[in-house]
């Protein structure tokens, strides 16, 4: 058999013959050695696993980050401590003042009609100051220019025991003022707003108080409860009927002022009315008690 006729690229046992370059196996090989350094420094495939030895690029940090990063863990020196200790204790102090001049300042959010009440409690105490320097005044003027000082002085010491009497409750006094009657028919005056009425009439410079037959004096006190009002422990019913000895023209509008007694009064259901007089009487006593421990200390 011709030589022609022997099928072309097949072994004699039927596989397939190698297919390789041009030039022959050495000449292959030397190619793929030369491709190889050019694939050392490519990045590894998706899902091939990094070489733990290979050296690692820094990452980059954010602004955020960065900030995060300076902050904490806090670094704290001794001087940042002192200028801490120092601000606050000026903001302390601070704090301090701006409270006390907002206490200083607590009659800007007054009412209009506690604003008068106010203003007028002042005028009135400031003349009975000014009216007892003048008095005290002439007193010693007389002490002085008299030809007999202790006539004189007797004199003075007679008419101060009347005072205090006066003051005490144990001698009867009369006097121009006022009449205060409180009608109650639905019983809800209560103590608290019989004690304001007394307190109102002493800032306006009442000088001698009765309520009802119980002589007021400087421990004087209400209880009970709305319809069941006691003076000092004793029962007072209504109407209640204060007989002030002072001056007229002080103690009326001090009741009469808006949202004062009288208004607080009708609120309540009660009639308060206030009469002037030229002459009131408070006729009801109270015994003189003899103190137990004190004495007077005079030479």
């Amino acid at each position: 058999m011709n030589d022609e006729n022997k099928p072309v690229g097949n072994d004699p046992d039927g596989s397939a013959p190698d297919e390789r370059p041009a030039g022959g196996p050495e000449r292959g090989d030397a190619a793929r050695g030369r491709e190889l350094p050019s694939l050392q420094g490519a990045a590894p495939a998706s899902g091939a696993p990094e070489d733990p030895g290979a050296p690692q690029e820094p990452q980059q940090l954010t602004g955020r980050q960065r900030l995060a990063a300076g902050l904490w863990p806090p670094r704290v020196t001794r001087a940042q401590l002192v200028v801490a200790l120092l601000l606050f204790g000026l903001g302390l102090g601070l704090a301090i003042q701006v409270r006390s001049n907002n206490d200083d300042s607590a009659l800007r959010g007054a009412r209009q009609e506690d604003l008068v009440r106010i203003l007028d409690e002042l005028d009135n105490r400031t003349q009975r100051l000014e009216d007892e320097k003048s008095r005290l005044d002439d007193q010693r003027t007389e002490l002085e220019t008299s030809s007999d000082q202790a006539e004189e002085a007797r004199k003075q010491t007679r008419e101060k025991e009347q005072q205090l009497g006066v003051l005490a409750g144990t001698v009867a006094a009369q006097g121009p003022g006022i009449t205060l009657t409180i009608d109650d028919p639905s019983g809800t005056v209560s103590p608290d707003m019989l004690l304001d009425a007394l307190q109102e009439l002493r800032a306006a410079g009442a000088e001698a108080i009765q309520v009802n037959d119980v002589r007021v004096v400087a421990r004087t006190y209400f209880s009970g409860g709305g319809g069941d009002v006691q003076v000092d422990g004793k029962a007072v019913t209504a109407p209640y009927s204060f007989k002030v000895i002072g001056k007229p023209q002080d103690l009326e509008p001090a009741l009469n002022i808006p949202g004062g007694v009288v208004q607080t009064l009708e609120k309540e259901q009660a009639t308060a009315t206030v009469t002037r007089a030229e002459k009131i009487i408070v006729d009801a006593l109270r015994p003189a008690k003899r103190p137990d421990y004190a004495r007077s200390s005079s030479r």
